[in-house]
């Protein structure tokens, strides 16, 4: 497949001088060297090694986990960066067959999740050239048909929300309107009409078919375990396919697994051009590069514990129903937070199954619920306390501002 080297070569400077390579002195002059000699492998002799580039790679990576994320010097991050990208550009080299052009996609991410960008973000522009050589699997109409005890899974009881306790619902407010009579007093509410014009619903219909399309070859930190603050609760990166297939598709693994993440939409344009910032963001302090925009995606059954988020939120419904109960910052002696600094924003209660014993305030809580539906928008004021429960395969989108 020389077309591949052809078209990965084509995004690099064509001369070695015009190949950038400038770091401050927190840079080792050994590793610099390292970075030198894969550069003059690359346009000396046309033959780039991923062996040097693997050394490279190592070496920052043993640097990106030495200490907390905040102290890591951001040289090092982009130091890994080229390091992914002269492996790259090794496994391209030759034979590129399938499982190389796959393996140099994962790199490609492994870069944009840990490094920094580089060379006008040369890394995202590599995926986007290599999605183009890697052939699309997609499950035969006969396979895509679910059996009678995978549908089961998705089929569950209508829940039943007591009108005493539901949040309230509007339809479209005024931006001025939505400001005084729920941002400003902090009280949750369902938006109804205002992301119905995403693409996600109308040109590209969010699906687990078109999630393999548009990321299935991608490489993505997965969350392991029905809830984080399980003992067993893990992370593991999988590809996108790799994580349907094992905890959307197999019944066995219900609940196990669950993508969330806020850098898939950096990784896939493709998705993040499929939404759009709600108009009501504006009425917060910071611009629109402030917002932090997460995905949320995993079957029926998964659980995110009654917890607080230090930012307003709103929680957007693309795919599935979720189950939510929401708290005010007033219940909160009530609800048992952890003691330890790292959970201190979580309860300790199973919120749908709490200890009465051991929890005997919780019962005196008041609270709100709902079932958000597809195309909806639930606001969670700042610090408000909420309980979250997948109904079906869910797909959801939030938006964190201030």
């Amino acid at each position: 497949m020389a077309e591949v080297w052809r078209d990965v070569r084509a995004l690099l400077p064509a001369a070695q001088p015009e190949f950038p390579l400038v770091f401050s002195e927190a840079v080792e002059a050994s590793v610099l060297a390292l970075l030198e000699l894969s550069r003059e492998q690359l346009y000396r002799a046309s033959d780039p090694r991923a062996e040097t580039a693997q050394a490279i790679v190592d070496y920052a990576w043993e640097k990106l986990n030495t200490g907390t994320w905040r102290d890591v010097d951001k040289e090092w991050r982009r130091v890994y960066s080229y390091g992914c990208l002269f492996k790259v550009v090794g496994m391209c080299n030759g034979d590129a067959s399938q499982a190389k052009i796959q393996a140099a996609i994962s790199t490609c991410d492994m870069g944009l999740l840990m490094g920094a960008s580089i060379m006008d973000n040369v890394l995202q522009r590599l995926v986007a050239v290599l999605k183009n050589k890697v052939k699309m699997q997609l499950p035969s109409k006969a396979e895509d048909q679910p059996c009678p005890k995978k549908l089961k899974r998705n089929v569950t009881p209508e829940l039943q929300i007591d009108a005493a306790v539901s949040v309230p619902r509007v339809k479209c407010p005024a931006l001025e309107s939505f400001r005084s009579d729920f941002l400003v007093p902090q009280k949750p509410v369902i938006l109804e009409g205002i992301i119905e014009h995403w693409p996600a619903f109308r040109e590209h219909m969010w699906s687990i078919d078109y999630l393999r399309v548009v990321a299935g070859c991608r490489t993505v930190p997965v969350e392991l375990g029905s809830r984080y603050t399980d003992e067993e609760w893990s992370q593991k990166l999988l590809t996108v396919n790799e994580f349907i297939d094992r905890y959307i598709m197999d019944e066995a693994a219900a609940g196990l697994g669950y993508l969330a993440q806020h850098q898939l939409f950096d990784q896939v344009p493709e998705l993040k051009e499929d939404i759009r910032i709600p108009d009501y963001c504006c009425l917060g302090e910071g611009d629109e590069d402030d917002i932090t925009i997460n995905a949320w995606f995993g079957p029926g059954g998964t659980v995110s514990p009654l917890h607080q988020d230090p930012q307003q939120n709103f929680l957007a419904q693309v795919v599935g129903k979720k189950y939510i109960r929401l708290y005010s910052l007033e219940q909160t002696e009530n609800l048992y937070p952890y003691q330890s600094q790292l959970l201190h924003n979580t309860s300790q209660v199973d919120v749908e199954n709490p200890d009465v014993v051991q929890f005997p305030n919780f019962m005196k809580a008041s609270y709100q619920e709902c079932v958000l539906q597809p195309g909806e928008v639930l606001f969670i004021p700042k610090q408000h306390w909420h309980y979250v429960r997948s109904l079906q395969l869910s797909f959801s989108v939030s938006f964190w501002w201030s």
